[in-house]
Formats: structure tokens, sequence, C-alpha cells
């Protein structure tokens, strides 16, 4: 799977437009619909495009003043969506009712100080 970013342009931030047209629509009302849920579930949330570099090109992000809530990396004709759970937010997809693919991702992903990440194609 392509893990570099469909934008790397640092000098130019990605618009709705362009977006549509590199992720293909089905992936972009997808997309719209999961970064309006996630913001009306965290109200103060700070949606924003970051340029970590050009190893990654332009990714998407939900931020509260903790953390990162949810990641978008767009990819040709589908994105990539990415969450890093803490200790306590992973005891409970792994213990909870959610997709045994899921918590088979979550519980094999490495450990790190901020916690466990998944990442999930979406098309």
């Amino acid at each position: 799977m392509n893990e570099i970013s469909l934008f790397t342009d640092k000098d130019k931030t990605p618009d709705e437009e362009a977006l549509r047209a590199g992720i293909g629509e089905k992936a972009y009302q997808q997309w719209v619909e999961l970064c309006n849920y996630v913001l009306e579930q965290y109200p103060n949330g700070m949606a924003e495009w970051k340029f970590p570099g050009l190893k990654y090109g332009w990714s998407f992000s939900v931020r509260d003043k903790k953390r990162a809530i949810i990641y978008l990396l767009p990819r040709q004709q589908f994105f990539t969506v990415a969450f890093v759970f803490g200790q306590n937010a992973t005891e409970k997809m792994l213990n909870g009712e959610f997709p045994l693919e899921i918590q088979s991702a979550l519980s094999d992903a490495p450990k790190y100080a901020e916690g466990r990440g998944i990442r999930l194609p979406i098309s």
C-alpha cells in the first residue's frame, strides 16, 4: 500500500476540488461524513492540513487540545484513516463489541508512548 500522500507539493495546501478528484467521489463522500461525525463528537476539534515533510506529503487531522483524534491520509482513489489509542482506549476497544478485524489490527499494532495506532483503507 502506498504510504505517500496523494499531495506532495509543500507550497500547495490541498483544496476540496483536488481532494475529491484525487481520492474519488465515493471516498470523498466518506471523508466528509467521517470528518463531520468527528467534529460533531468533538465540537472544539480543530481540522487542519499538515505537511510533515516530503517523505509523507500532506495529511489531514482533527485534533483537540491534547491530541489528534483522527488522521486522514489521501491516496490515489482512496484514503487511509488512522487512529492512535492510548492504554485505556486500547483496553476498551479490545474488550468491546468491535469488529474482529479492528481488534486484531489494534492488538497486533506496536506499542508506543502515545499508544497503539491502526490504519484502515477507505475506498
